[in-house]
């Protein structure tokens, strides 16, 4: 079973839907407990969001459908949390 329990994606959607849709679909979903949207870029036709959902045992194939289903691509997994506990993380002299 998944200890999924925060995922960072960097998706790429068409201006329609929404990022409030979007937010509001994948809130939603079973096991969803957040989500967090911000958009990275606008172009003409597109824009570059980072999505990131918080949750319980997280289900990444259902999460990659309904993204899909919205008209979005996930282009990259940014970040992955898994396990027991969520590690924050602390900063460094590199930051």
């Amino acid at each position: 079973m998944s200890t999924i329990r925060r995922l960072v994606l960097d998706v790429l959607k068409a201006h329609e839907p929404s990022i409030i849709t979007y937010a509001d679909q994948l809130a939603g979903l079973e096991r969803v407990s957040a989500v967090n949207i911000v958009v990275m870029e606008v172009d003409r036709i597109v824009e570059n969001i980072k999505v990131t959902i918080q949750g319980e045992k997280l289900d990444y194939t259902t999460i990659e459908k309904e993204i899909k289903d919205l008209g979005g691509s996930i282009h990259s997994i940014d970040l992955v949390i898994a396990g027991k506990h969520i590690i924050e993380e602390t900063p460094t002299h590199q930051d």
